[in-house]
């Protein structure tokens, strides 16, 4: 399947809520109170196929913004194709939720209107917010008040020179693993539950509570090879991680060595697991497809965090910093494209087979 990325989010809402109403789907909308650089109506789409009263498919696009791009290229593509026909027509019930984070789509962010990092947020905030040490040792240097070639070099040179101290992976779980104290910083957890949070919460209460068999597959961009969707799997030997293993052979866990991506506090699909409590067979993966090189992102992320914390998000400097970060999550390059599409119809293929048995 070729994923088409969109040019817009009001471009790419539109299509998904044609092509679901053309599927048959019931179709939901959960707008935001804010609006996208252009005025345009910001919203959580929400299409439900199938039968209401058995398993149930939920596939996220755009908990992180930017990354919705491709994630709402893969469910236009499904639903174009009417191969969502093949889950119902095996009893599935589909439920496909289209930008999550829709402020952070429109604006091109991957974070959303308070710069918060959904896949952070979802902790409990009754209880003391987590540490993160190193994140606050290289919060100035992360995001400075300036962004210009000669600061770049600077900082960047710092940044490196903690990774050279205390590896890679100590670098990587000091910057995304999550924070808690830096409002303006990278992947930045907030201080309360996000409208997205409350609003997922929602929308998984109505179509997804009460089913005995859940699968959620939740799409991202941004780290790992070119064009390969690694796929991210529950905690480790829990009967879901076995039950991944068997649906889609080869998972990696986040923060282990052969993983591109860091262990992190307050992911989306723990919080919907704890939400579904007990007496659920739930089985959660997400898909990360690779982009560029890491360094190019992590300098995405930091241009764009320094334009929305000191800088003109609508002057002149956010031209060149949006488009580096689209191209850092959604490149425009028609190979990505279809690696993309392929890795999403064989993830669904064997979602909707393992729901099945």
């Amino acid at each position: 399947m070729n994923a088409r990325l969109p040019g817009t989010y009001t471009e790419a809402a539109t299509a998904f809520r044609t092509a679901a109403e053309r599927a048959g789907a019931t179709l939901d909308r959960y707008e935001h109170q804010l609006h996208g650089p252009d005025g345009d109506a910001l919203a959580i789409d929400v299409a439900r196929l199938g039968p209401t009263n058995g398993a149930v498919l939920m596939v996220m696009s755009g908990t992180h913004g930017v990354e919705g791009f491709a994630g709402s290229a893969c469910q236009l593509g499904w639903l174009e194709q009417d191969a969502a026909r093949t889950a119902t027509d095996a009893g599935l019930g589909v439920v496909l939720v289209h930008a999550v984070n829709p402020y952070g789509f429109s604006w091109t962010r991957r974070v959303n209107e308070d710069n918060v990092d959904l896949n952070r947020n979802w902790i409990d905030f009754s209880a003391p917010l987590p540490e993160n040490p190193g994140y606050d040792e290289l919060a100035d240097v992360l995001v400075p008040e300036r962004w210009d070639e000669e600061t770049q070099d600077v900082t960047t040179a710092r940044v490196l020179e903690y990774a050279n101290r205390h590896g890679f992976p100590a670098l990587q779980a000091a910057v995304s693993g999550g924070q808690y104290h830096h409002a303006t910083g990278l992947f930045y957890g907030g201080t309360r539950p996000s409208w997205s949070r409350e609003t997922l919460a929602e929308i998984v209460d109505k179509y997804v509570a009460g089913a005995p068999q859940v699968a959620v597959v939740d799409l991202h961009t941004g780290l790992g090879d070119f064009g390969v969707g690694e796929l991210l799997g529950p905690k480790p030997y829990t009967e879901a991680w076995e039950r991944a293993r068997a649906w889609y052979g080869e998972l990696t866990t986040p923060g282990e060595a052969e993983s591109v991506s860091a262990a992190v506090s307050g992911d989306v699909l723990d919080g919907i697991e704890r939400q579904l409590g007990d007496g659920v067979e739930y089985t959660p993966i997400a898909i990360e497809w690779g982009t560029v090189d890491i360094v190019e992102v992590l300098q995405a992320l930091r241009a764009d965090a320094w334009l929305h914390a000191y800088g003109d998000p609508t002057g002149s400097d956010a031209r060149p910093i949006k488009a580096a970060l689209r191209a850092a999550f959604a490149p425009d390059d028609g190979e990505w494209a279809r690696l993309v599409g392929d890795r999403f119809e064989e993830v669904i293929g064997r979602a909707i087979a393992g729901l099945a048995k």
